[in-house]
């Protein structure tokens, strides 16, 4: 009996010892690294991540397709992808949300509720810019954190169950941007991962390569990229169409530089607008000091002189537009629908003379402008986005652009009506 009694106590003692290991945070180093990145403020984008060690040539990790979202016919047949494109529609961005480093950081954390209220506007799209690299390893093999991964697949079956189209886009991978070389095998592990996972969705799930390529990501170092970008992803999935910007922010003038494989068929080419910035962009925190001139609006000249802020007088191109602004007639005025009219032009004849369908995935007006010029600049923009048949997402849903109104939750109506006019 004594014997059992002592033999029982060790028992007992190790499997206290052994629960007592296993237990509680499972993996300190990742908590710690979470709080740490919680207690940045939002508005230090620059400081947001670091520089990632140099890649190795370790094997890209497995992903598994999501088991609980809808799976397209794995006999069907080649898109077509002007199709694709003119599926696309009328869209909204899901801004602020899940291209912070952390889904709520930005103001906006996304609801079940938020895509009926999209589709019963008449929104046919929702562009969900991601910031990816945000919940990746930053060695090899890159692996996407499996919880963000649902917290996705959460968001795709939203849309689709709303009967939304879906475009999963690379958003804020700051340090492609600055480090395009060390950051190339990273960038083709996520998409390894993405491609492999939602290879079987069905048609209205569109893949976008990057958001606004720009500062060391030059045009011959993207257009290498976008090439092994697009034979990773063909690798995991043939059959899902991609969509792929220019180099300068996604800049329209920069398409001559885009190069995409000529054998590559299902490729939506998209550009961003927000010209004139000082108009668009007017008052916007993170733009600059010299972008702080209120009182801009749309279409120029104004009736009175607006004088600019010191800053803006500071900066040559700054000053020179103003100086235009203030003085040309509306036909030659910087802000005026003819420059409109001519960038777009300028993407019509590009898309014509290569064949590839156009996308115009961001454009928008900020909040400090005032609303009876944001809604005519809105108009305007969408009204010549859908003349030369390019499906078009706003930017952005609910957030310092927003059409919709989350504090009065409804819709700002005067930008609904630029986007979606009421059917007489």
């Amino acid at each position: 009996m004594k014997k059992w009694s002592i033999a029982l106590i060790v028992s007992l003692l190790m499997f206290v010892l052994q629960t007592g290991c296993t237990g509680g945070t499972q993996n300190p180093g990742k908590e710690v690294s979470n709080k740490a990145e919680n207690a940045k403020p939002a508005t230090s984008k620059a400081e947001e991540n670091t520089l990632s060690p140099k890649p190795t040539t370790a094997a890209l990790p497995a992903a598994t397709p999501a088991p609980k979202l809808p799976k397209r016919d794995p006999q069907s047949a080649p898109l077509d992808v002007f199709q694709q494109a003119k599926q696309l529609g009328r869209g909204v961005n899901l801004g602020n949300a899940l291209e912070a480093p952390i889904e709520g950081q930005w103001g906006i954390i996304l609801q079940e509720s938020d895509f009926k209220t999209i589709k019963d506007a008449g929104f046919e799209t929702v562009r969900v810019p991601i910031k990816w690299s945000a919940h990746a390893d930053a060695e090899a093999p890159y692996a996407i954190d499996a919880e963000f991964f649902e917290r996705i697949d959460w968001v795709v079956d939203q849309a689709l169950k709303q009967g939304l189209n879906v475009v999963l886009d690379m958003h804020h991978f700051d340090e492609i941007y600055l480090n395009p070389d060390e950051q190339e095998a990273r960038f083709l592990a996520l998409w390894k991962q993405i491609s492999s996972r939602y290879k079987e969705l069905p048609s209205n799930v569109y893949f976008e390569l990057l958001n606004e390529p720009n500062g060391s990501l030059t045009w011959s170092k993207w257009n290498r990229m976008l090439k092994k970008a697009l034979d990773t992803i063909r690798s995991e999935d043939q059959w899902h169409t991609v969509i792929i910007g220019s180099v300068n922010w996604n800049n329209y003038a920069d398409l001559v530089s885009l190069d995409i494989p000529v054998n590559e068929h299902n490729v939506i080419v998209t550009f961003h607008y927000y010209d004139p910035f000082p108009f668009t962009h007017q008052g916007a925190e993170w733009a600059g000091p010299e972008i702080g001139t209120s009182g801009v609006i749309w279409p120029g000249p104004p009736a009175q002189k607006v004088e600019p802020v010191t800053s803006a007088k500071q900066v040559k191109w700054v000053d020179d537009w103003f100086q235009d602004y203030n003085t040309k007639p509306v036909e030659t005025n910087p802000a005026g629908p003819n420059s409109i009219v001519e960038a777009f032009d300028k993407v019509n004849n590009w898309a014509k003379e290569h064949h590839r369908p156009i996308y115009l995935g961001e454009f928008g007006a900020y909040s400090k402008a005032d609303m009876p010029s944001r809604a005519r600049w809105t108009t305007f923009v969408r009204e010549e986005a859908e003349k030369r048949g390019f499906s078009w997402a706003y930017w952005e849903y609910s957030s310092g652009f927003g059409v919709f109104d989350p504090i009065a939750n409804q819709y700002q109506k005067e930008l609904l009506e630029a986007l979606i006019p009421h059917k007489e």
